[in-house]
């Protein structure tokens, strides 16, 4: 997979892509991520990408012609051109899944007070990570970016996602490792007993009480 995110702050990018599990996924050459300063393409003299906004208001908005040119030049019939905005669709597991598939994936990280609307016309998806709002796109790309990667093929063993939270809107059940009692907490006798079946039972009966207690509107799904 190739990941091409745009932003302004390049630098802000640099610790979280060279570490953990996305810096063994780009040495294993799983994922190529390459960042891009869009402010490089503008054709104003002082390489200006925001003005004030017509019919008034606070702040400046991103203008159309760097991010257009910085997209063009790296959009081919393979790519997928994502957005990030408050306003997008709310991002889930199954659209992390989704996007893993894919073989070119492009970010446009807005920042400002916004960006001139012409630009959703360059995207084929716009994503939201919550409803809030942040100071730019970098740190929802990151999020997305983290999301994706450990789905792709031998980043992570299958058996570690595939039973993550919100996989068929469910919660993923509790887990548990030595010491068998810490501070009078024992781990559960069921985990202990080596019989997989009632193992099973067990974590998937958790994984249900978890959902119900935290999130019972992902049952109602």
């Amino acid at each position: 997979m190739k990941i091409d995110i745009l932003t302004l702050f390049p630098e802000m990018f640099e610790n979280v892509f060279s570490s953990s599990i996305i810096k063994r996924a780009i040495n294993q050459k799983k994922v190529q991520i390459k960042i891009h300063n869009f402010r490089d393409y503008s054709k104003d003299p002082h390489h200006k990408v925001d003005d004030t906004p017509y019919g008034g208001g606070a702040g400046m908005v991103l203008t159309c012609q760097p991010i257009f040119d910085c997209v063009e030049s790296l959009k081919t019939k393979d790519s997928k051109v994502i957005l990030l905005t408050p306003d997008g669709i709310p991002y889930k597991q199954g659209t992390a899944y989704n996007l893993s598939k894919e073989k070119h994936l492009i970010f446009i990280c807005g920042h400002y007070e916004g960006f001139d609307e012409r630009i959703r016309s360059l995207c084929d998806l716009q994503l939201s990570i919550g409803d809030y709002v942040l100071t730019g796109g970098e740190l929802a790309s990151m999020v997305i970016t983290d999301s994706i990667v450990r789905l792709l093929p031998g980043v992570i063993e299958e058996e570690s996602h595939k039973n993550d939270s919100f996989n068929n809107n469910l919660l993923d059940y509790p887990t548990y490792t030595k010491p068998r009692n810490f501070r009078g907490m024992e781990v559960p006798e069921v985990l202990l007993s080596g019989n997989h079946k009632r193992i099973e039972e067990y974590r998937r009966l958790e994984s249900i009480k978890k959902t119900q207690n935290r999130r019972p509107d992902l049952l109602e799904k």
